[in-house]
């Protein structure tokens, strides 16, 4: 478990720089460059007087500071999803293996929760730290020791309601982006409104430029950003919908291949 929770770190902290580097360098060589150019020929045209009105580029819509920093957040928070939605694949796909060997029409003894069990022992300790086999594991072992099929039920309900819990909780730092990323836009039209009040002294003696430039950072740092946010709460409930389908799917295979060959001896 240790490991497990040492390597996500660092598949964390690996795609953080990812992202970083990845974006800062597409602002860097694509887009302030285009930006840049598309200004200078927007207040070149402006110059020359007439009816001309900029057309809005999505190179200058996404060059600013806090639009980027929203675009690296949401790089990073998809890689961590990613992540979650591969691991979950993986404990999805033992639901299409027959761990027990149980056939249809047998029953199991208390006696013979040890020898069942030793099979999920023996799994590979990445398949054996699944939610499946330690649910059936926790199951049997509970069975041999108490004879109780009522407290095979608890057990298993109990380990797959702190899976769920689990899977939720780490679930903190998508979330946490989730909110920073309209937080950063909101900077970002603090920013802009603070430096057009602060060029209003220009825009009385007729030059606009500044004031609209300025205003231009508040609101598209805002709009970049609510976009961003939407698509990762959207890609954050659809990895939540997995999870949740997980814990119960994985609860109704051990109603189903373990719980109703559970037999005491003298009654059930």
């Amino acid at each position: 478990m240790k490991d497990n929770l040492r390597s996500e770190f660092l598949y964390q902290l690996t795609a953080l720089l990812l992202a970083v580097i990845i974006v800062h360098t597409i602002y860097v060589g694509l887009v302030r460059p285009n930006a840049d150019r598309i200004l200078q020929e927007q207040a070149l045209l402006a110059e020359q007087g007439g009816d001309y009105v900029p057309s809005r580029s999505l190179y200058v819509v996404i060059k600013d500071y806090e639009q980027e920093t929203c675009f690296i957040l949401a790089l990073w928070a998809i890689a961590i999803m990613g992540y979650k939605a591969r691991n979950i694949r993986d404990d999805r796909d033992m639901l299409a293996r027959k761990l027990l060997n149980i056939n249809a029409g047998t029953s199991v003894l208390p006696e013979d929760a040890r020898d069942h069990s030793r099979a999920l022992q023996a799994l590979p300790e990445p398949e054996r730290e699944s939610l499946l086999p330690r649910a059936l594991l926790t199951g049997l072992q509970r069975f041999g020791s108490t004879r109780s099929i009522q407290d095979v039920a608890t057990a298993i309900k109990e380990v797959c309601e702190s899976e769920a819990d689990r899977l939720d909780s780490e679930l903190a730092m998508v979330r946490y982006i989730a909110w920073a990323i309209p937080s950063i836009g909101f900077i970002g039209t603090v920013r802009g409104i603070g430096s057009a009040l602060g060029q209003a002294h220009q825009a009385v003696q007729g030059d606009i430029a500044g004031v609209t430039a300025s205003l231009g950072v508040a609101f598209n740092s805002t709009f970049v950003a609510l976009v961003v946010s939407i698509l990762i709460m959207f890609l954050m409930h659809q990895l939540q919908l997995l999870q949740e389908r997980l814990v119960l799917d994985s609860q109704k295979y051990c109603d189903t291949n373990l719980m109703p060959h559970l037999q005491v001896q003298g009654g059930s």
